[in-house]
């Protein structure tokens, strides 16, 4: 879809902004050629005056998004009735062979391994991932990882949000030019978007994007300062994981587990999470999720290109496989949750 030369204001000001739809992935802040927005509280705020050039809602997964136009971008055709999570060249249950990355990975660590693996082959020379803040305590912050390091430091996962376009920008501007990106559905689709502009910056600066599943974030505030601080008692300084498997579960790190019902942790689901319909990342060229799995993780191989570094890892013996058919629970897990985001009954 072409958009004219309209301004901040009357397209993502009103339709997404105001009406609470804004998802604070930071798309139009990025891809502003003029610098006129700013991050300011998860949303985009003007801060000099708009130059309506018409970017902004061209980025935006939130404004008039087709999705037959990026599938038609993204794979060369539209998903079938029967992909009922996108479309995919191969699904796999798998897990890092690495017990170090196991152990800090969020499931089978698989991200973590691919990452890790794609910097050391020279496929990629740094990654925009979300790591923790250095002040406030297990507060998710965009972070550009160009080491190894890094990337086990940033491993797991947060259940807040963090706008990780913001991490490849920064990668961007410092001239890397083989950048990984790993980000909820909502960032890939507005990564997408970028591409299809044009904006040549990022999308020749991409390597390959790994899409995380996801039903909802919670805030902050809510789930982390109110349940599991005060309610539950656990010093932020003090949590190893937490992990979401029909219930919030919270690991310490000398290994005690405490447990947040997730009805009551989605209380403090993000608003804007209210109208998202992608639980699995269907334009990512990798999307990985649990899905019930205990130590490993769901992988969709779903482009040419996510098949490629995937395999690479595989057949190196970063990472082992087994068929999904032996995960058949997981199997239907994924369709049932797929199914709920795009509210089919």
């Amino acid at each position: 879809m072409i958009f004219p030369k309209v301004s901040f204001e009357e397209t993502l000001g009103e339709e997404v902004v105001s009406a609470g739809r804004c998802v604070g992935c930071a798309a139009c802040i990025v891809s502003c050629p003029f610098n006129c927005l700013d991050y300011v509280e998860e949303k985009p705020v003007e801060v000099v005056e708009c130059q309506v050039c018409g970017i902004c809602p061209q980025v935006c997964p939130r404004y008039r998004m087709s999705w037959p136009a990026v599938e038609e971008f993204v794979f060369g055709r539209e998903r079938k009735p029967r992909e009922e999570f996108g479309v995919c060249r191969r699904i796999a249950v798998a897990r890092a062979k690495d017990r170090n990355v196991l152990r800090a990975g969020q499931d089978g660590g698989v991200v973590t391994a691919l990452l890790l693996f794609a910097l050391e082959e020279g496929l990629i020379n740094g990654a925009a991932v979300s790591g923790v803040d250095a002040k406030r305590l297990f507060y998710p912050v965009p972070k550009l990882a160009t080491t190894t390091r890094e990337i086990l430091e940033a491993a797991g996962t947060r259940y807040s949000y963090s706008p990780n376009l913001l991490a490849l920008r920064e990668g961007v501007k410092l001239k890397k030019r083989s950048l990984a990106f790993v980000g909820t559905p909502c960032q890939v689709q507005a990564l997408r978007r970028m591409q299809m502009v044009p904006l040549k910056k990022y999308a020749e600066a991409l390597s390959f994007a790994v899409g995380l599943m996801c039903t909802e974030a919670f805030t902050y505030e809510g789930l982390v300062e109110g349940q599991i601080r005060r309610e539950l008692g656990v010093d932020l300084g003090d949590i190893r994981k937490v992990n979401i498997k029909a219930k919030v579960l919270v690991t310490t790190k000398s290994g005690e587990e405490k447990i947040i019902s997730l009805k009551d942790a989605k209380r403090h689901t993000r608003k804007a999470c209210g109208s998202c319909t992608d639980f699995s990342a269907e334009f990512a060229d990798i999307s990985t999720g649990g899905v019930g799995l205990k130590g490993w993780t769901f992988t969709i191989l779903r482009t040419a290109r996510g098949e490629e570094v995937f395999e690479s890892a595989e057949r190196k013996g970063v990472l082992e496989t087994k068929p999904v058919e032996q995960e058949k629970m997981a199997l239907d897990t994924m369709i049932k949750l797929s199914r709920r985001k795009r509210k089919v009954p």
